[in-house]
């Protein structure tokens, strides 16, 4: 086979090559808490979960083990964010880290303290790496997700009541939302079960489940 040359006679050889690193914001809300991110310890501090990609490696299978070997965490299906490449990023030289987010409840999260911990994300201290702007912007991009569309990550276990709803949106936006506004933009795109569950006070609440496409979640698809 013909050795490749670009229109400068050179050889991918001849050009510098960066280290290529996986990292993952993994976000939760849990019961009653505030949107927090899965970070591990290693042996200069707290990260996120992450690792250098290996020789033949699919970015996917990395990120599957690095969560599994830093967090002691699998079964995710985290997506990716962006890469992030400014060669000053790393003081261990020149690492290009592909990012990725993963929203899913606490309760899959079997987290072993020794290792890993959830922290609030507004309670992040410095982390290396850069891994607070790649927090930022796993934030950002699931507080996106979650302003127009009710629990799209499925953070909630069905049927749920549109209160029990507010306070996961709440926890995922950082504050307050109004109540009518909130109630009159989300249950549009919810299924009511019929059901209903008796509140703290007043008449029952109703239960919901989320749509997807008109369709209830976990409703199949022709």
């Amino acid at each position: 086979m013909t050795e490749y040359r670009d229109s400068h006679n050179h050889t991918l050889a001849d050009y510098p090559h960066p280290s290529v690193a996986v990292d993952t914001a993994v976000l939760t809300v849990p019961a009653g808490g505030a949107l927090s991110v899965l970070i591990v310890r290693t042996g200069d501090g707290w990260r996120l979960p992450g690792t250098f990609l290996h020789e033949g490696e699919r970015l996917a299978d990395a990120v599957l083990r690095s969560l599994q070997v830093k967090a002691g965490v699998t079964g995710l299906s985290p997506r990716q964010l962006r890469v992030f490449d400014d060669p000053q990023r790393d003081d261990r030289g020149w690492v290009l880290s592909v990012a990725h987010l993963d929203a899913v409840p606490a309760s899959r999260l079997a987290i072993d303290e020794q290792i890993a911990r959830l922290v609030p994300v507004t309670d992040v201290s410095p982390l290396p790496y850069g891994h607070e702007e790649i927090i930022e912007l796993a934030v950002a991009t699931l507080r996106a997700d979650y302003a127009g569309r009710p629990d799209p990550a499925g953070l909630l276990t069905e049927p749920f009541t549109l209160r029990d709803l507010q306070l996961l949106h709440e926890g995922v936006a950082g504050g307050p939302l109004p109540r009518d506004t909130f109630r009159r933009a989300m249950e549009p795109l919810l299924r009511a079960t019929g059901e209903t569950v008796q509140g703290v006070v007043g008449k029952p609440a109703r239960l919901f489940d989320r749509r997807i496409d008109g369709l209830s979640a976990g409703t199949p698809t022709a």
